[in-house]
């Protein structure tokens, strides 16, 4: 059987498209415009910076680029909760699997920089 390669750099570029709906179906409000400005540079970031940990000159540029993808994936977190909360995208259904990809997302780089401390004291 052919298993299809598993690809954190394509996850996260995939993440990043559906944010951007999430970010384009936000109301043209002020707080809808503050939020979608807000999340498009939040949400872009992880894609970016993975490309940039992939290429980590040392073990600690490692650990500190997947800091900046972290802290991006909470600062995505967050927002969607206000998103959710004050119910600027409804029904709420719709934002459900992107909630559950950024915290499986956040799960995988926490887990990783762990892993990375873990190998840098060894």
């Amino acid at each position: 059987m052919g298993e299809r390669k598993y690809d954190l750099e394509d996850r996260f570029v995939d993440y990043t498209c559906r944010m951007i709906d999430v970010v384009e179906a936000l109301p043209n409000t002020r707080a809808g415009n503050y939020m979608a400005g807000q999340l498009i540079r939040s949400c872009h970031s992880p894609s970016f910076n993975y490309g940039e940990a992939q290429g980590a000159e040392s073990r600690n540029d490692f650990i500190h680029k997947m800091g900046i993808i972290l802290k991006e994936m909470k600062e995505c977190r967050t927002a969607l909760k206000i998103i959710i909360k004050k119910q600027l995208i409804i029904p709420k259904e719709k934002l459900e699997s992107i909630f559950k990809e950024t915290e499986e997302l956040i799960a995988i780089i926490g887990k990783s920089i762990s892993t990375a401390q873990k190998n840098k004291e060894k």
